[in-house]
């Protein structure tokens, strides 16, 4: 099966394919506002300073910003000089004792949000990883009604590849010969109200998996991959926009990195 034809609609966004100049103008004109969320649990706090410095530097400059940090220390959450129109929101959560708990409760909780605040005072959703940093420009190029980030494990490989959910008792059951490409959980978003549909449905599929008995293999990321199927995408981010120099190096493809993994000790920060 050749992938879908709703994807002949879709922008791949990478370096070479925007004018910044033009699409800056654009947001400004609208007055928009951007909202990132982020999730620091437990140990995971020590990651913010860099990520919310490095944003600083690199994220949407020159537009309306709301960090939006889910942190269950909100005493550790770090004081970092923002710049004009740009605050943080520090929101209060619980933490749990497995590090994938924190990781699937991260979309009930945006799905939470979005309903009650985020669709108030925000145009669009950027759901990040906090574990990361910015290393270059990532602005508004990347905003559309719903956007995805290619996985970069798995972005020169074909289908047969991917590690979506097999299982058919899961409910982020993909089936062999189907899918379009393999997203990462680490970055995406869209407009809120898209980020609450999306994030709302991946909550629901995990709540049936567990009264099921049943853990997606890759966890919320699964969900997500699901959901994008049968959702398609406005726009499909390339990896440099999720990238792992550590793993993976720097191929001459990749004319940027613009969001890379902070390089760390899994099992130490998880439990």
């Amino acid at each position: 099966q050749s992938p879908s034809l709703e994807l002949a609609i879709l922008q791949i966004c990478g370096s070479g394919t925007f004018n910044i100049d033009i699409l800056n103008e654009q947001f400004r004109l609208r007055n928009t506002t951007i909202g990132l969320t982020v999730f620091a649990i437990k140990k995971y706090v020590v990651f913010l300073k860099l990520f919310l410095e490095t944003a600083e530097q690199h994220f949407m400059v020159g537009h309306r910003v709301n960090y939006y940090v889910f942190t269950d220390r909100p005493a550790d959450v770090p004081q970092v000089p923002l710049g004009a129109g740009r605050r943080l929101e520090v929101l209060t959560v619980r933490n749990y004792t497995r590090w994938q708990d924190v990781s699937m409760h991260r979309m009930e909780m945006i799905s939470r949000f979005s309903e009650q605040r985020f669709q108030h005072e925000v145009d669009y959703l950027v759901c990040a990883d906090v574990d990361m940093k910015f290393r270059d420009h990532v602005g508004v190029e990347i905003l559309s009604e719903l956007f995805g980030t290619l996985h970069p494990g798995f972005y020169s490989s074909n289908r047969e590849a991917f590690t979506y959910e097999r299982r058919p008792q899961s409910q982020a059951f993909i089936p062999q010969g189907e899918g379009d490409f393999y997203y990462m959980g680490a970055f995406f978003g869209g407009s809120v109200m898209e980020v609450y549909h999306l994030t709302k449905s991946c909550h629901e599929a995990m709540v049936v998996d567990q009264g099921n008995g049943i853990e997606a293999v890759w966890h919320d990321e699964s969900h997500l991959n699901k959901y994008l199927l049968y959702h398609k995408p406005t726009k499909v981010l390339s990896p440099e926009y999720m990238w792992d120099q550590q793993l993976l190096g720097w191929p001459s493809v990749m004319k940027k990195l613009r969001y890379v993994a902070v390089p760390k000790n899994h099992e130490a920060i998880r439990n």
